[in-house]
């Protein structure tokens, strides 16, 4: 009788995530018919990070030829960037591995906010350019961009601070800071009676999209305060983004109709 024939591989597919998105894919990949081998990298920044459907790294790669090394190690088909919309280092990184290996790369990120009637939203390149602007806007402010870069509003010394992150922020900080530390998602109401307990005067925010933090910004209109929102930075050039997991499953010829647009 013939030998039976050698089952081919599975299909790998790198996600780098830290994202709520990065976990859904996760979960959709890990549990696809195909069979498909799924690794989530995460950078190690936050001391618990939730499960992970499939296997899990932590820390870095080196930069672009480090990760650029690991794909060709490890046999991966498929890069998926799922990480944060400011992430910007590690996307420019994950473009150049994807374009030295030939290694297709799929970028996921959930649509920014925008405006409705009624906001007062103040748009801002950096973290630098919000921390200039907000002398004129109050003097209680609540500071949501994360625990990172906010050495940019360690100058104003004028401002009291309520800053928000899910793990203590390092300094340095402005010298009157206050620390909350919390995960969302936030409702509506809990917003809005946290910036009423807070006296707050001005909410600044990262144009991180999403609904699980979006409430501060309805609370912010309906108590009429001014938004400095930090817009994200822009794909690196020739990449191409997409908004939900299963667009991603689309490019990567898993929808299901077959359907394979990394070509």
């Amino acid at each position: 009788m013939p030998a039976p024939s050698p089952r081919p591989p599975r299909r790998h597919v790198l996600v780098l995530g830290g994202t709520a998105e990065a976990r859904r894919l996760a979960a959709a990949l890990a549990a696809h018919p195909a069979g498909i081998r799924v690794t989530t990298s995460l950078a190690g920044r936050t001391a618990r990070p939730q499960a992970m459907a499939g296997e899990v790294r932590i820390g870095g790669f080196g930069g672009a030829e480090g990760l650029a090394e690991w794909l060709r190690a490890h046999r991966v088909d498929a890069l998926v960037d799922a990480t944060h919309p400011f992430a910007e280092s590690i996307t420019a990184n994950a473009a150049r591995a994807a374009a030295a290996t030939g290694v297709p790369l799929v970028l996921l990120r959930r649509p920014g906010w925008r405006p409705v009637p009624g906001d007062r939203w103040y748009d801002v390149p950096s973290l630098a350019a919000a921390a200039e602007v907000l002398p004129g806007l109050g003097d209680r402010v609540f500071l949501t961009t994360g625990r990172l870069g906010l050495a940019a509003f360690a100058p104003l010394t004028a401002q009291h601070f309520l800053v928000r992150s899910v793990e203590r922020p390092d300094p340095p900080l402005p010298p009157h800071t206050e620390v909350l530390l919390a995960r969302g998602p936030f409702t509506v109401a809990d917003e809005r009676e946290l910036l009423r307990a807070h006296r707050i005067e001005v909410l600044v925010t990262k144009d991180s999209g999403g609904e699980a933090t979006a409430a501060k910004l309805t609370a912010a209109r309906e108590l009429g305060l001014p938004v400095v929102v930090v817009r994200r930075p822009s794909p690196p050039e020739g990449v191409t983004a997409v908004s939900d997991v299963a667009a991603v499953l689309r490019r990567l010829g898993l929808a299901p109709d077959g359907t394979d647009q990394t070509e």
